[in-house]
């Protein structure tokens, strides 16, 4: 991971064979190997059938190698967040708001004929979240209520607020310790816990934490009762779903980008995290999921 990056970088799939070349007559969706973003390519997979195209879905990649076959023209339409496009691919350390980063990846992307569409409501960031009923009881809404909220208990000796994060961002020089100086708390070392991403979830359900480290759109957080707190400084930098497409594939289908720009327009991360949810915690079928989605948005 980029230390300067607040991202997942996602584990290049060395196992998986090398994509063949797309053709003219077949639009080639790609995804990357995790829920979320099985959700993605199956939808528009099925979105672009319904809508006369012959699709080919080859998802379940590493982020990685997903960018270097869209950029070596074997995939022609796929899912990406701004944030992983800015800091990952193009090397961009500058913090930035999420507008400033959306145009900022459209204009270095287009260099490499990739066309960022419009972005979607889905911003799969990190983001602090609590059990639902302590969240309610303590009256916290936002970090700024939550670093009030430990700095009065601290100052009237009372009970410890337990944290949880994963290892890397209790360590990082970009990770916890800037992001207490930004919203003005300090909770000792006793009081912050470093485990497995997952098993912050997991605490977090069970009342073993009172916040914890979590990813804004995961479907543990409608699963589990969770409230995410709301990053009111603007401290997390933007992860927002955005279709990109190659540009001769724009230039062959000038349909395209309107569908699927209507197809955006219909994601944010309150649903996006429903879905997440049916498929991870509910076990339903992500064919499933997509097809009731897209029906209920009249997408298809």
């Amino acid at each position: 991971m980029k230390p300067s990056c607040f991202l997942r970088a996602f584990v290049f799939a060395l196992s998986l064979p090398v994509l063949a070349p797309a053709t003219a007559a077949t639009l080639v969706v790609g995804g990357k190997n995790f829920t979320e973003q099985l959700i993605l390519s199956s939808m528009t997979a099925q979105y672009l059938r319904a809508k006369g195209y012959d699709v080919d879905l080859r998802n379940g990649l590493g982020s990685t190698l997903m960018r270097k076959a869209q950029e070596s023209k074997q995939l022609d339409v796929v899912w990406e967040y701004t944030g992983t496009s800015l800091i990952v691919y193009n090397h961009v350390d500058e913090k930035l708001d999420a507008e400033a980063t959306y145009q900022r990846v459209k204009e270095l992307d287009r260099n490499i004929g990739l066309v960022w569409l419009n972005e979607s409501g889905l911003n799969n960031t990190y983001a602090f979240a609590m059990p639902q009923k302590l969240a309610d009881e303590q009256g916290i809404n936002t970090l700024e209520d939550l670093a009030r909220h430990i700095t009065q208990e601290q100052q009237a000796g009372g009970k410890p607020q337990l944290m949880g994060v994963d290892y890397e961002f209790a360590s990082r020089p970009d990770g916890l310790e800037p992001m207490q100086k930004l919203y003005g708390f300090q909770l000792d070392r006793s009081e912050v816990k470093q485990m497995d991403p997952g098993l912050v979830y997991t605490a977090l359900r069970n009342e073993q934490l009172d916040v914890g480290l979590t990813y804004s759109s995961d479907g543990r957080i409608k699963g589990f009762n969770l409230k995410l707190l709301e990053d009111n400084k603007g401290y997390f930098a933007a992860y927002k779903a955005t279709p990109v497409v190659r540009e001769e594939v724009l230039q062959e289908h000038p349909q395209l980008a309107d569908q699927l720009n209507a197809l955006s327009a219909a994601i944010d991360t309150e649903k996006m995290t429903d879905m997440n949810k049916r498929v991870d915690i509910d076990q339903e079928p992500i064919g499933k999921v997509v097809t009731e989605f897209l029906q209920q948005q009249g997408l298809i």
